[in-house]
């Protein structure tokens, strides 16, 4: 029997670190760079939408809501009540379910 049979498999639950791993938490946000001056506004408008529709989508896939059909506009405005985040306007709810749907 060749040697690389004889060796187990760790179990898929079972951690592969050496060590324990330490999470970050809280999180700090990493240092803002200003945004490029010269700019049409509808852009930075819609940069900074795309922005706020990722952090809702990435709270709500976080907080147990995985598919675009279980975010209703309640409680995307709900988990943007929970962040400190203001009221997500419709055009941003369409954007977190596009972004829930396209994320696979």
């Amino acid at each position: 029997m060749p040697a690389a049979a004889l060796t187990t498999k760790p179990l898929p639950t079972q951690s592969t670190a050496k060590r324990p791993v330490r999470l970050d938490s809280p999180y700090a946000p990493a240092e803002k760079s200003p945004l490029p001056a010269g700019r049409p506004r509808e852009w930075y408008v819609t940069h900074n939408r795309r922005l706020k529709a990722m952090r809702l989508a990435i709270a709500l896939l976080d907080s147990g809501v995985y598919l675009p059909d279980q975010a209703r506009d309640e409680t995307i405005h709900s988990t943007a009540e929970r962040l400190g985040i203001h009221p997500p306007s419709a055009t941003t709810c369409h954007m977190v379910r596009a972004f829930m749907r396209y994320s696979r």
